[in-house]
């Protein structure tokens, strides 16, 4: 009697929770979990706890840094598309880039999954991913909790809960509000996309414009749009921590939620400032559809999306190149570049000031690149080559300026610059424009190079050649075969303050007033007839670098100017040597 009434009464399973199910996925998950074994654990799931030796990781004097976060309404996403097998990066990432912010290497991870009806697979490929995360990272996943409970959520329907413990010696521990100066460097790490924030905002986008996440991607070829944004969110504990453990990090913001407005200042001292260019780093396409289909304002990009920057790093000025260097040689796909500097605050402003900022929702006035829509570049007016040695700033706003549909009056044939591996180059090649090495060294004089150099235009058919950082003094030779055809920028309001200090002339003169000036280009240095110039105050607290700051934005604006006006006519360098307007 007593075994019928057992059989017949009310069970878990009966009530929605299927016991024999949550133990059919420890056991897919315990092999998963096992992998992610390191120094101080053996990451054997089934105890009531996990036990992480400090002692066997190798710490002296440790302190524990603790951070939990979740994945949000990007899951929605993945839950409609059927694609559950990187959200389990994205949780692991959230919570690691958290905690690197102190400094911290990840130990050890927990996870919590809760669901209406546990679906073992959709779970096994969930934690699968985590466990991806946690190997990445670099930490242990050493247990976690699958909840079920019917009617609590709907069918198909789960969440995540992800806790990363981490450590740091004591004397390694960054905090950034007591450590970053004014005049300090910030460096830029790119993101994978969206990350795991302000999906809410991006799910209304794509609603609004009656899009499904199973039609072709609008910004990525190749790809659905549900699969573009699910791209997992980047973990840089091990990109990073090494350069935290030496020295050369001062501060590192994880751009979470609040995007970069939010999350830098939570690096600075109430009385610093982070003064960010928009045009020094690459825009993901995703973040342009996003502004352009949404309607999404500059400042309100900023402060919801990592608008292509995953991570912030502030170091200083001395170490800057060689963490840039280190970053982009650290394996993977890691891009970085100097986006700003630390300078004091002026009362009552915003803590991060970005120039440029209409570059987030560029698409509104620009389109993506013609070789990223279809492979091919444009073709219109004069054939111009441009030489560069470094970042190649200037370089990007003539390449975006002509990209505009309304640009029918040039296009760039020819990258050239004397130096190997600099940001230029990826700049151009991104464009799809073609780029040639050709290094001055070795030459016996200064004409030799620049015969090759001759050479190498005259093959590329070029028209006009500009002039964008290139860092060599060039023959009266050379000058002479692109008289008229050659154009300078330089940092000041020509002919005051000439040579490679200007900036520093311009603030121990005390001008109120400087700028920059585009010119053709004659044998002696910055001394050509003068096209275009910009100009910008010169302010009594000016730093050299919020000086060149200024500068530099008006450049991008003045170069483009000068090439449309040399490429259409309407400017020309007479026989007199007199600058003619047409």
């Amino acid at each position: 009697m007593a075994d019928d009434e057992a059989s017949s009464g009310l069970s878990y399973a009966s009530a929605g929770v299927s016991i024999d199910a949550g133990n059919h996925l420890v056991d897919l998950i315990k092999p998963l979990a096992k992998a992610t074994a390191r120094s101080g654990c053996d990451a054997a799931l089934g105890g009531f706890g996990g036990l992480f030796d400090l002692k066997a990781a190798g710490y002296r004097d440790p302190v524990l840094v603790m951070g939990t976060d979740g994945v949000g309404t990007k899951l929605k996403i993945a839950q409609t598309c059927g694609h559950h097998d990187t959200v389990g990066q994205d949780l692991v990432a959230m919570c690691v880039n958290d905690i690197l912010a102190h400094g911290a290497e990840p130990l050890a991870y927990l996870d919590y999954f809760a669901c209406g009806k546990l679906e073992v697979e959709t779970a096994r490929q969930v934690v699968a991913g985590i466990a991806e995360g946690c190997r990445i990272a670099g930490c242990a996943l050493l247990g976690g909790e699958t909840a079920e409970m019917p009617s609590f959520y709907a069918s198909g329907e789960y969440d995540l809960a992800g806790f990363a413990v981490g450590a740091a010696e004591r004397d390694q521990l960054i905090f950034g509000t007591d450590t970053a100066q004014a005049g300090d460097v910030v460096i830029g790490v790119a993101s994978s996309g969206v990350h795991s924030n302000g999906f809410s905002l991006v799910r209304r986008v794509v609603t609004d414009r009656g899009l499904s996440y199973s039609d072709a991607c609008p910004f990525q070829e190749g790809t659905t749009l549900g699969r573009a944004l699910l791209a997992p969110t980047k973990i840089y504990c091990k990109l990073l921590l090494p350069l935290i453990r030496n020295g050369s990090v001062k501060a590192f913001a994880h751009i979470t939620g609040g995007g970069l407005l939010e999350n830098i200042p939570r690096v600075l001292s109430k009385d610093q400032a982070a003064h960010l260019d928009a045009a020094q780093w690459d825009v993901l396409p995703v973040f342009r559809w996003l502004a352009t289909s949404g309607g999404i304002a500059p400042r309100e990009m900023a402060r919801t999306f990592n608008c292509g920057l995953g991570a912030v790093v502030i170091t200083s000025p001395s170490r800057a190149d060689d963490v840039i260097a280190a970053i982009r040689s650290g394996g993977g796909d890691h891009a970085a570049w100097r986006i700003g500097h630390i300078k004091s605050r002026v009362e009552n402003t915003e803590q991060v000031l970005i120039d440029n900022i209409d570059r987030l929702v560029e698409p509104l006035c620009t389109p993506p690149s013609p070789s990223a829509a279809s492979g091919t570049r444009s073709t219109h007016g004069k054939r111009v080559a441009v030489l560069i040695s470094g970042s190649g700033t200037n370089l990007q706003a003539l390449i975006d300026d002509l990209n505009k549909p309304s640009s029918q009056h040039a296009h760039i044939v020819l990258v050239i610059s004397n130096k190997d591996g600099v940001r230029g180059l990826e700049r151009a090649q991104k464009a799809g424009i073609p780029t040639k090495v050709i290094s001055h060294k070795g030459f016996k004089d200064r004409s030799e190079y620049d015969e090759l150099l001759h050479q190498a235009l005259v093959e590329a058919q070029a028209e006009i050649v500009v002039l964008a950082g290139f860092m060599r003094i060039l023959s009266e030779q050379f000058v002479s075969k692109w008289k008229g055809r050659m154009l300078n920028i330089h940092p000041s309001l020509l002919p005051s303050f000439r040579g490679h200090t200007a900036h520093e002339q311009v603030l121990a003169s005390g001008v109120r007033l400087s700028g920059c000036t585009v010119h053709f280009v004659e044998a002696e240095v910055d001394a050509g007839g003068i096209i275009v110039q910009e100009c910008v105050p010169v302010l009594p607290a000016d730093t050299l670098e919020a000086l060149q700051d200024r500068v530099k934005a008006v450049e991008h604006k003045a170069y483009p100017e000068a090439l449309r006006l040399l490429a259409t006519g309407l400017v020309r360098l007479a026989d007199n040597g007199q600058v003619v307007f047409t």
